[in-house]
């Protein structure tokens, strides 16, 4: 089993709503420890081998570790603006399920028009556009876990 940005996002949610204050998941091997108050200390999953040795047990530098969430597309042109993620939650691209999405490619924006909403422990935080001009490329999907400082969107200033 693995968790999804999503189930981990649940998981905090569940957590911040409950009185305790650490909490720690294994399932299938795959382990999951939060504090709250603090980041995600430790995920990972069990191994049914012994770990290999580790550079530093054999005197050499350590490769540097991938981040956790896979980079965004470079820009698709110079120049664009990106919008993102003021806060850690849930991303929506519209104000209600079913309803249509707050801008799609190619919608006109001012720097105050709403471009989704961020939610957090059952709260929801909207998300500005910050910048007049067209909206080019969108790069999360409706109801992704995103990180502080994620890019969402990308938009073409006006001139």
């Amino acid at each position: 089993m693995t968790f999804t940005a999503k189930d981990v996002a649940e998981i905090m949610r569940i957590l911040e709503e409950s009185s305790f204050d650490e909490l720690r998941l294994e399932i299938d091997g795959v382990k999951l420890h939060l504090q709250r108050g603090s980041a995600v200390h430790e995920v990972s999953a069990a191994k049914s081998f012994p770990a290999p040795p580790s550079a530093d047990d054999l005197g050499q530098a350590a490769p540097p570790t991938a981040p956790l969430k896979p980079q965004p597309e470079p820009p698709s042109e110079p120049g664009l603006v990106e919008i993102t993620a003021s806060l850690l939650g849930i991303f929506y691209v519209a104000p209600k399920p079913g309803e249509p999405p707050f801008v799609k490619l190619g919608s006109k924006v001012a720097e105050r028009t709403v471009v989704g909403v961020i939610e957090v422990m059952k709260l929801m935080h909207t998300v500005n556009a910050g910048v007049k001009g067209e909206v080019v490329e969108i790069l999360v999907k409706n109801g992704a876990a995103v990180e502080y400082g994620e890019v969402l969107m990308r938009v073409r200033p006006e001139a």
